[in-house]
């Protein structure tokens, strides 16, 4: 290397009289990145190297690595940035996004990579880069404060702040210079800097009022109402006019796989034996599956689809995305039978395991929606379409024909040339059409699918974050548990133990949750839904497994989210904990998106662990945290959609069901529990065991297992409401009835 990474970082425009970071550190990043380092720039000397280097070098984040050869002068998030703006008197511009996110990638190369803003910037700003998935409280604040000044909101994040971190102006994706329709980035950057050095003060008020507006934003609002047993059904009547008949899910576009809460209909249509939620359920499962939106090659689905039919898709896979839906999926296979969403779900998890899987039994966060296209070019959704030629290159004639009628194939495509896959025809009428028998037919489908994937795989891939989020691995160790349960699959089961094994012994430090784990190291405090997430898959996981130390753990877990997130006054659970920096707010999560909130998936873990543990304190916790949302329950359920699960649960009279089997002889519980595997039985927990040590264990947490058994070589289930257990059986025929 000619010249070292400082010496590029000294070069950055507008930099000439700030220090650099010491030169050492540096150097070690440079030798953590390694020789398989390629700077993502489009500013590259002749010798393949970068030629700026800035202060995001030093970092693990795949996002902010993604921006370390950009001539701005980009801090991370810290006090750093800010004791230099407030000796300089400068304001702040704070860009969150992440990595996979595209009109992030847009916006780096039309603005950040622009020499003649980055000068700008580098001489009048402080500017500070944010992986919102790497700091959700920072992202969470400065987008409310975003709401606040009556935006919608969105990423790349770009917000502008005093030196006291007090926002006065934000906005998402801004164009570089001014064009037809309004500003561009760097005039509006000249008109911020003119506004802030004109009046001080007035800039100062802004912030506090857009804080004070923050604070209020991020609390829950104020006041107990009294809560009706009907709410989760009130709830799914809200959303029944805006449902689309044609499509299923909501009406308009782009459409979310969680806008519609199918697992909230399958609740509450079963209690109500209303068959017109059970069809609007089965619709959306299966027109999503049908769509672009789920990747008809190598399983699993993309973000969100940009048209009704769920044809177009947003190209970002995203691991809390198909953790969630695999779950939807499996439920919906209960509820309505068929071997197609079972072997949704199975795909689903297929994917994880080949794609998203890192080493050492975990997940990583999500893969990008551009890759690079056969002109070289980065393109959105090169990787995942196809052209006629290139199915009949990897299939033949005949198999690709087939595949092509299943899949909508065209000449001119559905994307930019391109075909997005998605199923026009059922296999009846694919082996009709064909004169071909149906398994035949699958058995083609399928080798061929296994061929497309293969030759696909050998395109250059889309980026993917290996960024390890304990959050969304506790997402995917529920998808696992439940997965290896409902389809009786061990090896499910056994993934699920390497992803909880690999948390609790890599992202432990000092018996505390990390945050995510990043180039070989735990990173950063672990906040509410790392706890809620990693507690509701490792109680899943006992079910699965009957292994106490699964449960064990969860308790652990609970213990610190009671003594470091809880309101004590208030009631519910703060994002931060007690370790936590202290921002301009402290959010208290009231809103069930696209992941659930912390609080909506705590109180679900404490109904579960009163109802294993009978410990009365866990109940009583779940009910003061119902309180302190029960204004906003009444006011907008579908805002709490995941959190009316947990009140359907609160509601009900949850059923214990208890199978015991022979020492050594888990199998010979498998009758019993095809029961569970078939039917839909929420609101239960369910304690599978071996007589023995599993047993003996399990029972000092579980009092409802004392003097529980076998009979002989046969396995025993008891169903058990109240703390009273029915007739004990070992006939799956009789353990139908009692259930049904």
């Amino acid at each position: 290397m000619d010249r070292s990474v400082e010496d590029r970082y000294l070069e950055l425009p507008g930099c000439a009289d700030l220090p650099a970071p010491p030169r050492e550190r540096f150097e070690e990043a440079r030798l953590r990145r390694g020789s398989s380092y390629h700077p993502r720039t489009r500013h590259l000397l002749p010798d393949g190297f970068a030629r700026y280097t800035n202060r995001l070098f030093l970092e693990t984040s795949p996002y902010l690595l993604q921006h370390a050869h950009n001539p701005v002068n980009w801090f991370a998030w810290g006090d750093e940035p800010f004791d230099l703006a407030r000796r300089l008197d400068r304001p702040l511009l704070v860009s969150i996004g992440y990595a996979t996110c595209h009109w992030c990638h847009v916006m780096e190369e039309e603005s950040f990579e622009d020499e003649e803003i980055a000068r700008f910037l580098n001489e009048n700003f402080i500017a500070v880069k944010v992986d919102r998935e790497e700091r959700p409280d920072v992202d969470s604040v400065y987008m409310t404060s975003l709401h606040a000044m009556g935006s919608q909101g969105g990423w790349p994040l770009n917000v502008f702040l005093t030196p006291d971190r007090l926002p006065f102006y934000g906005g998402t994706y801004f164009p570089p210079f001014d064009h037809s329709r309004g500003m561009g980035f760097l005039t509006l950057l000249q008109r911020l800097l003119e506004a802030y050095r004109a009046d001080r003060q007035r800039i100062a008020r802004a912030g506090e009022q857009l804080s004070e507006a923050v604070r209020s934003m991020l609390a829950p609002e104020s006041g107990e109402a009294s809560l009706s047993g009907s709410l989760p059904d009130q709830a799914v009547r809200s959303l029944r006019p805006a449902f689309d008949m044609v499509n299923g899910g909501l009406q308009g576009a782009p459409k979310f796989p969680s806008s519609l809460p199918l697992r909230l209909l399958f609740r509450s249509a079963r209690r109500n034996k209303d068959r017109e939620l059970t069809a609007m359920a089965a619709l959306t499962l299966r027109q999503m599956a049908a769509g672009g939106i789920y990747d008809q090659v190598g399983g699993g689905f993309h973000r969100y689809a940009t048209d009704q039919q769920w044809l177009i898709p947003h190209f970002e896979k995203m691991l809390y995305d198909n953790a969630l839906l695999t779950i939807s999926y499996l439920e919906g296979y209960q509820q309505l039978g068929g071997p197609d969403l079972a072997a949704v779900a199975k795909e689903t998890l297929r994917y994880l395991m080949r794609d998203m899987a890192a080493p050492e039994g975990a997940f990583y966060a999500a893969t990008d929606a551009d890759s690079r296209a056969a002109n070289g070019k980065m393109e959105e959704g090169y990787f995942f379409t196809w052209t006629p030629e290139e199915l009949t290159d990897v299939l033949g004639r005949e198999r690709g024909q087939l595949v092509a009628g299943l899949y909508g194939m065209t000449e001119e495509g559905n994307f930019e040339g391109r075909s997005i896959l998605h199923k026009v025809k059922s296999i009846p009428e694919l082996a009709r059409g064909a004169g071909l028998p149906e398994e035949r037919v699958r058995s083609l489908l399928e080798e061929s699918r296994e061929m497309l994937y293969q030759a696909r795989s050998r395109r250059p891939p889309p980026l993917r974050d290996e960024k390890i989020l304990s959050a969304w691995n506790g997402l995917a160790i529920s998808a696992f548990a439940r997965g290896g349960m409902v389809l009786d699959d061990v090896e499910l089961v056994n993934q699920a133990r390497r992803t909880a094994t690999f948390i609790l012994v890599k992202m432990m430090p000092e018996g505390r949750l990390a945050h995510s784990h990043q180039g070989g190291q735990p990173k950063g405090e672990g906040f509410l839904d790392d706890y809620a997430f990693l507690i509701g898959g490792l109680i899943d996981l006992f079910e699965a497994s009957g292994e106490a130390h699964w449960l064990e753990q969860a308790l652990s877990l609970t213990a610190i989210v009671e003594g470091e997130f809880q309101d004590q006054e208030g009631g519910g659970y703060f994002m931060t904990g007690s370790r936590h920096e202290e921002l301009i707010a402290r959010e208290k999560p009231a809103y069930d998106g696209v992941v659930p909130s912390g609080n909506s998936v705590m109180i679900m873990n404490l109904l579960r662990l009163h109802a294993l543990t009978e410990q009365a304190r866990y109940l009583e916790e779940a009910n003061r945290t119902v309180a302190a949302f029960s204004s906003r329950l009444s006011s907008s359920p579908a805002a709490l959609s995941e959190m009316l699960l947990a009140l359907d649960f609160l509601n009900d009279v949850p059923r214990q069901v208890v199978v015991v089997a022979p020492r050594g002889d888990r199998q010979a519980a498998e009758g019993l529990l095809r029961e569970f595997q078939r039917h839909f039985i929420p609101n239960r927990t369910l304690v599978v065991l071996c007589e023995g040590e599993q047993l003996d264990r399990a029972a000092r947490l579980i009092p409802l297992l004392r003097e529980k058994k076998a009979n002989g070589d046969q396995a025993v289930a008891y169903l058990c409401e109240n703390r009273s257990c029915g007739m004990p059986t070992s006939d799956p025929a009789e353990l139908r009835r009692q259930l049904s």
